[in-house]
Protein backbone atom coordinates (compact mmCIF):
# COMPACT_ATOMS: atom_id res chain seq x y z
CA UNK A 1 0.00 0.00 0.00
CA UNK A 2 1.43 3.33 -1.10
CA UNK A 3 0.27 6.55 0.55
CA UNK A 4 0.10 9.47 -1.87
CA UNK A 5 -0.63 12.87 -0.34
CA UNK A 6 -1.74 15.79 -2.49
CA UNK A 7 -1.52 19.26 -0.99
CA UNK A 8 -3.34 22.38 -2.10
CA UNK A 9 -4.55 25.57 -0.48
CA UNK A 10 -7.72 24.13 1.09
CA UNK A 11 -7.55 20.47 0.13
CA UNK A 12 -10.68 20.82 -1.99
CA UNK A 13 -9.44 21.63 -5.48
CA UNK A 14 -7.53 18.36 -5.58
CA UNK A 15 -10.46 16.17 -4.52
CA UNK A 16 -11.58 15.58 -8.13
CA UNK A 17 -8.00 14.76 -9.10
CA UNK A 18 -7.77 12.29 -6.20
CA UNK A 19 -10.93 10.55 -7.41
CA UNK A 20 -9.52 10.24 -10.92
CA UNK A 21 -6.20 8.93 -9.58
CA UNK A 22 -8.00 6.37 -7.41
CA UNK A 23 -9.99 5.15 -10.42
CA UNK A 24 -6.80 4.66 -12.46
CA UNK A 25 -5.05 2.94 -9.55
CA UNK A 26 -7.97 0.55 -9.16
CA UNK A 27 -8.02 -0.20 -12.90
CA UNK A 28 -4.28 -0.96 -12.78
CA UNK A 29 -4.53 -2.98 -9.53
CA UNK A 30 -2.21 -0.60 -7.71
CA UNK A 31 -2.84 -0.54 -3.96
CA UNK A 32 -2.82 3.08 -2.91
CA UNK A 33 -4.25 5.44 -0.36
CA UNK A 34 -4.52 8.72 -2.25
CA UNK A 35 -5.78 11.72 -0.30
CA UNK A 36 -5.83 15.51 -0.51
CA UNK A 37 -5.27 17.90 2.35
CA UNK A 38 -4.78 21.61 2.89
CA UNK A 39 -1.32 23.03 3.40
CA UNK A 40 -2.17 23.72 7.06
CA UNK A 41 -2.67 19.99 7.75
CA UNK A 42 0.62 18.67 6.36
CA UNK A 43 2.57 18.65 9.65
CA UNK A 44 -0.17 16.79 11.51
CA UNK A 45 -0.60 14.16 8.81
CA UNK A 46 3.13 13.52 8.36
CA UNK A 47 3.56 13.11 12.12
CA UNK A 48 0.74 10.56 12.32
CA UNK A 49 0.83 8.68 9.02
CA UNK A 50 3.48 7.21 6.75
CA UNK A 51 3.54 9.15 3.47
CA UNK A 52 5.34 7.68 0.44
CA UNK A 53 5.11 10.75 -1.79
CA UNK A 54 3.90 14.32 -1.40
CA UNK A 55 2.58 16.11 -4.46
CA UNK A 56 1.93 19.84 -4.40
CA UNK A 57 -0.78 21.54 -6.42
CA UNK A 58 0.68 24.21 -8.71
CA UNK A 59 -0.91 26.95 -6.57
CA UNK A 60 1.27 25.93 -3.59
CA UNK A 61 4.50 25.24 -5.50
CA UNK A 62 6.19 27.87 -3.31
CA UNK A 63 6.07 25.37 -0.40
CA UNK A 64 8.36 22.83 -2.11
CA UNK A 65 11.68 24.16 -0.79
CA UNK A 66 10.42 24.59 2.76
CA UNK A 67 8.87 21.11 2.80
CA UNK A 68 12.06 19.54 1.42
CA UNK A 69 14.03 21.04 4.28
CA UNK A 70 11.40 20.35 6.93
CA UNK A 71 10.83 16.69 5.98
CA UNK A 72 14.34 15.81 4.80
CA UNK A 73 14.78 13.15 7.51
CA UNK A 74 11.54 11.45 6.43
CA UNK A 75 12.93 10.90 2.89
CA UNK A 76 9.58 11.74 1.31
CA UNK A 77 9.80 12.60 -2.39
CA UNK A 78 8.20 16.02 -2.89
CA UNK A 79 7.25 17.42 -6.27
CA UNK A 80 4.89 19.90 -7.87
CA UNK A 81 2.13 18.42 -10.02
CA UNK A 82 2.51 19.31 -13.68
CA UNK A 83 0.30 22.36 -14.26
CA UNK A 84 -1.29 20.96 -17.43
CA UNK A 85 -2.05 17.60 -15.80
CA UNK A 86 -3.51 19.42 -12.81
CA UNK A 87 -5.63 21.73 -14.93
CA UNK A 88 -6.90 18.84 -17.07
CA UNK A 89 -7.39 16.68 -13.95
CA UNK A 90 -5.35 13.95 -15.64
CA UNK A 91 -5.39 11.30 -12.92
CA UNK A 92 -3.38 8.81 -14.98
CA UNK A 93 -0.45 11.18 -15.50
CA UNK A 94 -0.41 12.40 -11.90
CA UNK A 95 -0.54 8.82 -10.60
CA UNK A 96 2.35 7.94 -12.89
CA UNK A 97 4.28 10.95 -11.57
CA UNK A 98 3.71 9.77 -7.99
CA UNK A 99 4.74 6.19 -8.75
CA UNK A 100 7.86 7.34 -10.60
CA UNK A 101 8.87 9.44 -7.59
CA UNK A 102 8.58 6.43 -5.28
CA UNK A 103 11.07 4.35 -7.30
Amino acid sequence: MKNIMLVCVAGMSTSLLVAKMQKVAKEQNIETDIFAISESEVDKIIQNKHVDVLLLGPQVRYLKGAFEVKYKEKNIPIEVINMTDYGMMNGANVLKQAIDLMR
